[in-house]
C-alpha cells in the first residue's frame, strides 16, 4: 500500500536529495561556469567506474519538498545543474518548473535511459553501455559526453554519435582513475577525428567540489 511519501515521490513533489551546493561546472561545454548543483539519489545502472556510487540507493536520502530544494538555490547564480544518480528516474517537471519560475537556466546530466520529464535549457547525455539511452534522449541531446575507460569505449562513442542531431556537441572524457593511461589514446583519437573534443574533470584538477 502506497504511503503519502510514496505518492509525493512518484509525482515529483518530493525528491531524494543527496546534496546541493554552489561550485563551478567542471566538465563539458559549460566548464568553468558558476553553477548551483542539485544531486538526486537513485540510479540502477551501476557503472563500475562511477565516482558517486553512494548516490545509487535513493533510500539513503531524505525526501525533500521541491519548495525547500529551490529555496536553497543561490540567488545570483543563473545556471542550475540537476545531476545524480540518475535524475530521470523521477518526475522532473515540478522541480524544473519551480526553477524556471526563479528565472534559472536548468541543465540536466543524464544517462538518457529513462523517459524524459522536465523543462531543460541544456541536455547533457552521457550514455552507458549496460543501459542505453532512449531514441528520445539521443534526439534531445545538446551535448554528448562519453566516458572513456578503455579503447573499446571509442567505438561505443562513435556509435552513439550516429544517433544525435547534427548540431549536438560531442565530447570524450577520460575516466579519472585511468586518465594517465587513457589520455594519449583520447588525444590521438581527437586529432584524427576533429569533430570530437576532450572534456576534462577540471573540478578535480582544481580540487574543488
Amino acid at each position: 500500500m502506497k504511503t503519502v511519501l510514496d505518492n509525493k515521490l512518484s509525482t515529483g513533489e518530493m525528491l531524494p536529495l543527496m546534496e546541493s551546493f554552489h561550485s563551478l561546472q567542471g566538465e563539458g561545454y559549460h566548464s568553468g561556469l558558476s553553477t548551483y548543483f542539485i544531486r538526486l539519489g537513485g540510479c540502477d545502472i551501476g557503472c563500475h567506474w562511477c565516482d558517486v556510487k553512494e548516490s545509487w540507493d535513493f533510500q539513503k536520502y531524505p525526501l525533500i519538498p521541491i519548495k525547500k530544494i529551490v529555496e536553497k538555490v543561490v540567488v545570483n547564480v543563473k545556471n542550475v545543474v540537476i545531476t545524480g544518480g540518475e535524475p530521470l528516474m523521477w518526475n522532473m517537471f515540478p522541480l524544473t518548473n519551480a526553477l524556471k519560475l526563479k528565472n534559472k537556466k536548468v541543465h540536466l546530466e543524464t544517462s538518457g535511459a529513462y523517459k524524459i520529464s522536465g523543462i531543460w535549457d541544456w541536455f547533457c547525455l552521457s550514455p552507458k553501455k549496460n543501459k542505453l539511452p532512449t531514441e528520445q534522449a539521443f534526439a534531445r541531446a545538446n551535448e554528448l559526453k562519453i566516458i572513456i575507460y578503455n579503447k573499446y569505449d571509442l567505438e561505443f562513442a562513435q556509435n552513439c554519435a550516429k544517433h544525435v542531431k547534427k548540431d549536438c556537441l560531442i565530447y570524450l572524457q577520460p575516466e579519472w582513475g585511468k586518465r594517465e593511461k587513457i589520455m594519449p589514446l583520447v588525444v590521438e583519437f581527437v586529432k584524427q577525428n576533429p569533430k570530437w573534443k576532450i572534456s576534462l574533470q577540471t573540478h578535480k584538477y582544481l580540487n574543488i567540489r
